[in-house]
């Protein structure tokens, strides 16, 4: 593995590969342990996450690198192998979520609209996690559909924090995860698809620019935009097939062919949803960049579910994770059927 940005973003989505998005909060990760009954502690957090990275199927074939969060980055496997080169031994690259949070943006807004913080510090925070073995990094931007939102302010304010950061990461020589994500579920998803397509087409356009004016080199980054679909308390929810159409236009609307893949976040979609929807867009074909998966929650439900906190059930939850990755990886090459999921 080279360690030129340029080379490292390529690698991230290489053909039928796609990441894992293993860097919940400590808060995020006790909310999904009690929907198992399982206490969350330091070594349970760890025991769990080393059960996924220890899934050679998986890791080896299809998943190209894992996000993760700072306490995981810096944790020991049981048999005291950093756990950042378990993944880079499993052909896997680690990576890390640097951004703080998504906070309420001051403004008319400020009950709806956030602003992702995090920028302060970050330059020498990513020179450690250099060291710590991370090669990329990931930032979370939110932008909620509602009346009157989103503003100008919110698009304009987390674009920009998007390409500050971007332009940390490269200085540090980490690829940047670019991740404005127009949100499709919370309490304000009444929206329809076309007001979607809108919303993500003016997000990725003014992300995009402020790339550009903080001198972020598109060869070395990965996008990882919303598919463009209905909010999930519309009443009218699209296609699949409408789905993977929308979506393929708008993000040829604004996504400079420069960049060398989309990593599609998972977002409110069931496991299987999410799966169809990517090997749908893949099968329409002839677009410019790689297209991928970048999930969490899609790639570990059905994880977290078998393991169950047990360690007896250790090989049960690396079988679920294999398969959901075996799938998806198959949806980024435009292979997926409906028939695969039945056969496992």
């Amino acid at each position: 593995m080279t360690e030129r940005i340029e080379d490292i973003a390529r690698a991230m989505v290489a053909p039928g590969k796609g990441i894992l998005a293993a860097d919940e909060s400590t808060g995020t990760i006790k909310k999904r342990f009690d929907s198992i009954k399982t206490e969350s502690t330091a070594d349970s957090r760890r025991d769990y996450r080393e059960m996924l990275f220890r899934a050679n199927d998986a890791m080896k074939n299809h998943i190209s690198g894992v996000i993760l969060y700072d306490e995981t980055l810096r944790q020991k496997a049981k048999d005291g192998t950093p756990l950042a080169e378990v993944i880079k031994t499993s052909g896997s690259i680690a990576g890390i979520k640097v951004d703080t949070g998504a906070k309420p943006l001051v403004g008319p807004t400020s009950k709806i609209e956030t602003v992702t913080e995090g920028l302060d510090g970050l330059r020498e925070r990513l020179a450690e996690y250099h060291k710590l073995g991370a090669r990329f990094a990931k930032w979370r931007a939110v932008i909620a559909i509602a009346d009157k939102c989103p503003s100008h302010n919110s698009v304009h304010a987390n674009a920009h924090a998007l390409a500050r950061y971007a332009a940390l990461c490269q200085e540090a020589g980490i690829v940047p995860i670019v991740e404005p994500e127009v949100l499709m579920d919370g309490e304000h998803s009444k929206h329809d698809i076309d007001q979607c397509a809108d919303v993500t087409e003016w997000v990725l356009k003014e992300t995009f620019q402020e790339l550009y004016y903080a001198n972020v080199k598109l060869e070395g980054i990965v996008l990882k935009p919303n598919m463009i679909i209905a909010g999930q308390k519309c009443a009218k929810q699209a296609s699949a097939q409408e789905v993977a159409e929308k979506t393929v236009k708008v993000l040829k609307a604004c996504v400079p062919g420069a960049v060398p893949g989309i990593a599609f976040l998972s977002g409110g979609q069931s496991d299987e949803a999410a799966t169809e929807h990517l090997s749908l867009i893949n099968q329409i074909g002839n677009l410019p960049w790689a297209v991928t998966f970048s999930y969490g929650r899609a790639l570990q439900a059905a994880a977290l579910k078998a393991w169950g906190g047990k360690s007896e059930n250790v090989a049960a939850g690396q079988r679920a994770f294999s398969h959901r990755a075996k799938m998806n990886g198959m949806a980024a090459l435009g292979k997926w059927q409906k028939t695969l999921e039945k056969a496992a």
